[in-house]
């Protein structure tokens, strides 16, 4: 998968967009405290998109409680991510990025027996999302 070259920033470019915190998750991979994001318990209809780059990442009907602290998906949308081994944290998880800006979003996680269709948990900063509301027609 590559990256949209149209997406590339600098530094001071993406220091200019983001908040410092916005910036410290999405560019130098940090995480935000569990239970304090946005969107953990939100149950709002809707799609999730990248804060960097506006890119659609996750649908609401994929969305799930699973009390972990942050926001969980069990599936993102079709190429919307890509996945890097991380070796940080004395354990070996798999980092799940935007395809389109490489911004850090989370972790995804595998056979912890979720009740979902993929058997995946989605571990998402809410920072890193912005959710655009299903409008009734």
């Amino acid at each position: 998968m590559q990256l949209d070259p149209k997406q590339f920033r600098t530094p001071e470019q993406w220091r200019a967009q983001l908040t410092p915190q916005e910036y410290h998750v999405l560019r130098e991979s940090g995480t935000e405290r569990p239970f304090t994001g946005e969107y953990t318990d939100t149950k709002t209809t809707g799609n999730y998109h990248c804060r960097g780059c506006g890119a659609k990442l996750f649908a609401s009907d994929a969305k799930f409680d699973s009390h972990c602290g942050w926001p969980s998906f069990f599936a993102p949308e079709t190429d919307s991510v890509r996945y890097i081994k991380d070796r940080s944290m004395w354990q070996v998880r798999t980092e799940v990025r935007c395809a389109t800006c490489d911004s850090h979003l989370g972790h995804v996680f595998t056979g912890e027996g979720y009740d979902t269709p993929t058997d995946k948990r989605y571990c998402i900063n809410s920072i890193c999302l912005v959710l655009e509301p299903e409008t009734s027609p």
